[in-house]
C-alpha cells in the first residue's frame, strides 16, 4: 500500500498518552491515538496511521501501520491503490475480511484473503499496485504494515511471497496466528531480516490468556475488533497501545470476541529517512530513488506493473529543506 503523502509523519499530531510517566515504565503502557488518512483523496479509503506517530517512530523494525475497515463496499470501489514505487522496506498486508488483488513489477499477480499473508520485499526497487477485485464479498477490513530493511539488506533483489496457511497456536480461548517471527513455538515460514515477530490474537468473549514474550523486544498491541483489558489497562480499537521492553509475558482478557494485532521485535538502532514510499538513510539517497521512479520510461530500477487499469502514482515533490535520517523515536 502507498502512503500518498509525501511525509508520512506530516498531518495532524497522533496522540501520546503518558500512563505512568515517560519514557514507559516496565509495566506501563505508552497510547498512541491514530491519524486519519484518505488514501485516494477524500472520497478514498480511510485508515487510521499509528506508525510512525509524532512520538514514536518505529516498535522493532515495524515502521508503518495503517488499519482500515470494516468498510461496506456497496456503490464503492473499495481499494484502488495505482501502481507505486518502495525502496529499502518489506510489505505485510493482512486481512480481516475482503479480497485485494495484488500485482507487482516482478510479474506477480496474487489474489490475498483472511488469514493468508502478502510478504513483498523492495530492497533496492520494485512498484506494485492493490485494488478490490471485481467479484468481492462486500467487505473490507486489515491493516498494512511496512517493515524496514537492516543496512546489510535494504539493497537487496525485490521479491514477493504468498503464504496461504501460517502457524497458529491456541491456549484456552486465545489463538494467535503467527504472521512473522515465532511466539509461543509456533515459528512463520516468511523471511525476517531482524529479530522481529508479528501476530493476530483472537481471544473468545469472557476468555484469558498469557501470552509469553521476550524481554529483549519492544512490543505494542493494536486492538482490531472487540474490547479488551491488556497488562490491566482497558483497550479499545484505534489507538496503538505501546508496551515497551522487558516483559517475559502479557496477560490478556476479553469483553466481547476480541481480535488485536501483536508487533515486537528487537529495538531496530539504524537512523533511517521515511519519506513517501521510501525508507532510506539520507537526503540523496531519497532524491534518486524519486528521480528513477519519475523517469520510469521503460522500466528502469522499479520496473513495470501490468494489468490494473489505471494510471501510476506521481512522486510529490521534494521538500525544500534537506530531509534527516531520524532514530526510532522523536
Amino acid at each position: 500500500m502507498s502512503s500518498l503523502e509525501a511525509d508520512p509523519e506530516v498531518g495532524r499530531p497522533a496522540g501520546v498518552e503518558f500512563l505512568d510517566g515517560t519514557p514507559v515504565a516496565p509495566g506501563g503502557v505508552e497510547v498512541l491515538d491514530g491519524t486519519p488518512v484518505a488514501l485516494g483523496g477524500p472520497r478514498g479509503l480511510e485508515v487510521t496511521r499509528t506508525l510512525p506517530s509524532r512520538r514514536r517512530r518505529m516498535v522493532g523494525a515495524w515502521c508503518f501501520l495503517d488499519a482500515y475497515g470494516p468498510q461496506r463496499l456497496d456503490g464503492s470501489p473499495g481499494m484502488r491503490v495505482g501502481p507505486h514505487p518502495h525502496i529499502g522496506l518489506q510489505t505485510v498486508s493482512w486481512l480481516v475480511a475482503g479480497e485485494i488483488v495484488h500485482r507487482d513489477s516482478l510479474g506477480s499477480l496474487q489474489e490475498i484473503r483472511p488469514g493468508q499473508l502478502n510478504l513483498m520485499t523492495a530492497g533496492h526497487g520494485i512498484s506494485h499496485s492493490e485494488e478490490t477485485p471485481a467479484t468481492h464479498s462486500g467487505v473490507l477490513q486489515g491493516v498494512q504494515l511496512w517493515v524496514a530493511l537492516p543496512g546489510a539488506d535494504r539493497d537487496g533483489p525485490p521479491a514477493f511471497t504468498h503464504h496461504p496457511q501460517l502457524p497458529t497456536f491456541a491456549d484456552g480461548g486465545l489463538t494467535a496466528t503467527v504472521l512473522m517471527g515465532e511466539l509461543a513455538g509456533a515459528l512463520s515460514p516468511a523471511r525476517c531480516h531482524t529479530p522481529l515477530m508479528g501476530a493476530e490474537l483472537t481471544l473468545a468473549a469472557g476468555g484469558r490468556a498469557a501470552v509469553p514474550l521476550r524481554p529483549d523486544f519492544e512490543y505494542a498491541v493494536l486492538v482490531v475488533d472487540g474490547a479488551a483489558t491488556v497488562a490491566e489497562l482497558p483497550v479499545r480499537p484505534g489507538p496503538l497501545y505501546y508496551l515497551g521492553e522487558g516483559r517475559s509475558e502479557l496477560r490478556l482478557a476479553a469483553g466481547p470476541d476480541t481480535r488485536m494485532m501483536l508487533l515486537g521485535g528487537e529495538p531496530f538502532r539504524e537512523r533511517i529517512v521515511m519519506w513517501w514510499n521510501f525508507v532510506g538513510r539520507d537526503h540523496d539517497e531519497i532524491v534518486a530513488a524519486r528521480q528513477a521512479w519519475e523517469q520510469r520510461a521503460g522500466g528502469g530500477r522499479f520496473g513495470a506493473v501490468h494489468g490494473y487499469e489505471g494510471p501510476d502514482i506521481p512522486a510529490p515533490p521534494m521538500p525544500i529543506t534537506r530531509l534527516v535520517a531520524r532514530g526510532r523515536t522523536r
